[in-house]
């Protein structure tokens, strides 16, 4: 920090979404910039510095998580802000040029559409240099090597949003000094992103040196935005419902709750969905038939594209331990109808005796071996992008994984079907939603891809 000055800076990271909110204080006061669903990392940071959380600011309506304003809210009864460029339903219109003060900290408003139409980004000045922009809080306009996707409206409106978002960037972002602090609202491995680099911070003369977008003239930006690749998981749907009108508050409530076998059962029979949070190997040795096999560091790339928000959700683990901290990726896509955890882990249901079922599993030998049979469907389920643009398995079909259980016609019933990805474990998700689906003969791929070229096999363009 410049200076002296007594403030408060602290980035939070949401692992899988790789989403970056911000709490920034001063002076006892503090301001949170767009905070996850589940909060008490925010009131925890306040309380330990002795801080008054009291502006809530919004860059965006978000789409790839539920947005935790209206929650701090209810909590410390902050004052949300966002763009005046659409119709919320909850908090106060903000625009170009409004000024808001923190402390003896002051956020200033640049209206920069193009990743949405109300996209905003917060230039944050301190009492040191009050001329000088110290940082940028850039929403989804601009990241760490990428800027943001502007295909969020539909085809059509491509190309008016790359526009806007080249002007925001060429004729706002990009005119403030070079040595502003740039803080995106995510980090690589974001869905709002094609190619965002693994740095949480950036700065603005950094970008302009080393991002490649930012070199393009306005027709070679709009042609490159216009062919950007990058799926759109079906529940993004309902978090720009959630992030426009405001989600249901949460409360203070932590913990999950325990379920017996025997209510499990009953649940089941009401179409609950079981969520299998254990590794690929532990779900292919045994697993309560129907179940979906999510691995835990899987969840927040993988539960918005497969579970409904209808229907209860109930998650198996072998020990149940830190099963509150992987709830909370649920909480975070809005997933309230997360029912609870089978008490005892999978143990206890095969210690009662109920049916599991086992996956079968090939090493790429084995693969290697039987490629050639005329039984045999091989499913790639990696990206759009990655099955376009790299090297796949000789004979191997391709359906993205997200897009599997809308496809099902794609996939035959009377073949032996192998499936593969990146190194083996979405295989596994795959898998499980085919065998939910009453397909027989399923082999997953363990290495998957990637050890199929570590072992020199061949491989087609």
């Amino acid at each position: 920090m410049k200076g002296d000055i007594d403030m408060i800076f602290e980035q939070i990271r949401s692992e899988g979404l790789a989403h970056y909110s911000y709490i920034v204080g001063d002076k006892n006061k503090a301001a949170v910039i767009d905070p996850r669903r589940d909060i008490e990392v925010y009131l925890d940071i306040a309380s330990e510095n002795d801080l008054d959380i009291t502006h809530v600011f919004e860059t965006h309506r978000n789409e790839d998580y539920v947005i935790g304003s209206v929650e701090l809210k209810d909590a410390v009864d902050a004052e949300i802000y966002h763009s005046k460029g659409l119709d919320f339903r909850y908090g106060n219109p903000v625009e170009e040029g409004d000024r808001f003060s923190v402390g003896t900290l002051v956020f200033e408003v640049l209206e920069t559409p193009g990743h949405t139409d109300e996209s905003i980004s917060l230039i944050l000045r301190i009492p040191e240099s009050p001329q000088d922009p110290y940082m940028v809080f850039t929403g989804d306009a601009l990241f760490a090597g990428d800027v943001g996707r502007t295909d969020l409206y539909g085809f059509k409106e491509r190309e008016r949003l790359a526009k806007n978002l080249y002007e925001s960037l060429h004729d706002k972002l990009l005119k403030l000094e070079d040595g502003t602090i740039v803080c995106p609202a995510h980090g690589e491995g974001s869905v709002c992103g094609e190619s965002i680099n693994d740095q949480p911070v950036t700065t603005i003369g950094y970008e302009k040196r080393n991002n490649p977008l930012l070199d393009l003239s306005l027709e070679e930006f709009i042609a490159v935005k216009k062919d950007e690749k990058i799926h759109r998981p079906p529940y993004f749907r309902k978090m720009e419902d959630y992030n426009k009108n405001g989600a249901p508050l949460l409360g203070r409530k932590n913990q999950l709750d325990p379920i017996s076998c025997e209510s499990l059962k009953k649940l089941t029979e009401e179409e609950a969905q079981v969520v299998d949070i254990r590794s690929p190997s532990s779900f292919a040795g045994g697993h309560i038939p129907d179940s979906i096999n999510i691995w835990r560091g899987g969840l927040p790339f993988f539960i918005g594209w497969v579970l409904d928000y209808d229907d209860p959700i109930i998650l198996i683990d072998d020990f149940n331990l830190g099963i509150n901290e992987a709830a909370k990726h649920f909480t975070r896509l809005g997933y309230d109808n997360l029912k609870g955890y089978l008490a005892g882990g999978f143990s206890s249901w095969f210690k009662e005796g109920n049916d599991v079922r086992t996956l079968n599993i090939w090493t790429v030998h084995d693969l290697k071996g039987r490629i050639e049979d005329e039984d045999l469907f091989l499913l790639d389920v990696r990206t759009d992008k990655v099955w376009q643009e790299e090297a796949h398995i000789p004979r191997a079909k391709h359906i993205y994984i997200g897009d599997l259980a809308n496809n099902l016609e794609d996939v035959p019933t009377d073949k032996h079907i192998v499936i593969y990805c990146d190194t083996g474990f979405k295989t596994n998700v795959a898998a499980s939603i085919l065998l939910k689906n009453d397909y027989e003969n399923i082999t997953a791929l363990i290495g998957g891809f990637m050890a199929w070229e570590t072992l020199g096999y061949p491989v087609e363009e």
